[in-house]
């Protein structure tokens, strides 16, 4: 496994360098094998495609470390999330870009999925029937959110835009509960 890990490292290396120089479009797996010096076989033992390889740079640089990590709130969980992007911006500006089959944003929304409706359900509009529409809703929009911030020239610091973003949350899922709910 340790090989394993060395080989997929190199390559997340290779892609991420290659991120820096060329649109994520223009980049194909030969590319990143010539960066790292290995052979398309190896880049696809372990990846189907460059999407599976941007995807597995944020499962194993992101999700793999907080999962071990107790978190107070689903808001702390964020501020991590947020704290990790802004530190990783050129790779993740790009990275959210990427539409398509297999896409990093595709793959982000449903990492975010489960948080956004325990965080509706638990702590927003508690007592409340939640929609997956509404879990939907909010998940586009906070990763639309997220993407925006990040391309910004002057963004914000993680710690206000997870403020901007908690007023706007509680705010709407009050409203959008409502407009759907109106007996309650």
């Amino acid at each position: 496994m340790a090989d394993s890990n060395i080989t997929k490292r190199a390559l997340a290396a290779a892609l991420k360098e290659l991120m820096m120089e060329l649109p994520f479009e223009k980049i194909n797996v030969a590319h990143i094998c010539e960066k790292c010096d290995m052979n398309r076989k190896s880049f696809y033992y372990h990846f189907k495609d460059k999407y599976d390889l941007v995807n597995w740079i944020y499962d194993t640089e992101f999700i793999a470390v907080v999962t071990q990590k107790n978190f107070a709130n689903s808001w702390d969980f964020l501020l991590e999330l947020f704290q990790y992007l802004y530190e990783n911006r050129d790779f993740y500006c790009k990275a959210l870009k990427i539409r398509g089959q297999n896409s990093f944003q595709d793959h982000f929304r449903e990492m975010l999925n489960p948080l956004i409706e325990h965080k509706l359900r638990s702590e927003v509009l508690t007592g409340q029937e939640v929609q997956e529409f509404q879990i939907n809703f909010f998940a586009d929009a906070i990763v639309c959110a997220i993407e925006r911030w990040l391309l910004n020239k002057n963004c914000v610091p993680p710690d206000q835009f997870l403020s901007l973003l908690k007023s706007c949350v509680q705010q709407t899922a009050v409203k959008v509960c409502r407009e759907m709910n109106p007996s309650e």
